[in-house]
């Protein structure tokens, strides 16, 4: 249930915090690995299962879309969560599936978890240093891609060891990292 109203009232704040943040910190409120990190952080802090945590992955983006759409109409505005919805019931499990992965006893499920994580903080990183970079501050941009350096280099020194799953884990994080900058360029950046 936190994790319900915890995604929803962060969307309704994400709208906000548009507005509200510094200059240097607003891309937090109105990027995928903002409300990435809101969704790992609240599953972080549930630790259930795998299959809970893909099923709340899902509800985590929904609801932070929804309530970002809720913050929108309370402000006279239309905001149509459609597109977000949909991003958030095909993406969400994954990010749900691979926070539960960080801690798994299984060294490919770590590797897995971590590859796809740290990817998404490192593709958004670059993503903005280079596409979005006249339009906004380079310091969000920066931190998230070192927040996804961060969690890949910690997580190689305390769970992910051998030469096979090291090298998953990097190579991993770098092909996610690439795919997703390639498909924000595609998508235009939604």
């Amino acid at each position: 249930m936190v994790v319900i109203v915890v995604s929803f009232l962060s969307g309704m704040l994400t709208f906000f915090a548009q507005g509200l943040l510094p200059d240097a910190l607003t891309s937090f409120a109105n990027s995928a690995s903002g409300w990435t990190l809101v969704t790992v952080l609240v599953l972080a802090w549930a630790r259930v299962r795998t299959a809970v945590s893909a099923l709340l992955g899902a509800a985590s983006f929904v609801l932070l879309t929804l309530g970002y759409s809720a913050s929108a109409h309370l402000q006279g505005l239309t905001y149509d969560p459609t597109l977000f919805v949909v991003v958030g019931v095909l993406v969400g499990p994954f990010v749900g599936i691979a926070t539960s992965w960080l801690r798994a006893a299984s060294a490919w499920r770590a590797a897995a978890g971590t590859a796809l994580l740290s990817g998404i903080g490192l593709g958004e990183g670059v993503y903005g240093l280079t596409v979005v970079a006249d339009t906004t501050s380079p310091v969000y941009w920066t931190l998230i891609g070192l927040i996804g350096l961060g969690l890949l280099v910690a997580m190689l020194i305390r769970r992910i060891h051998g030469v096979l799953m090291v090298l998953l884990t990097v190579v991993g994080t770098g092909a996610i990292a690439a795919a997703f900058v390639v498909a924000y360029r595609a998508l235009g950046g939604v």
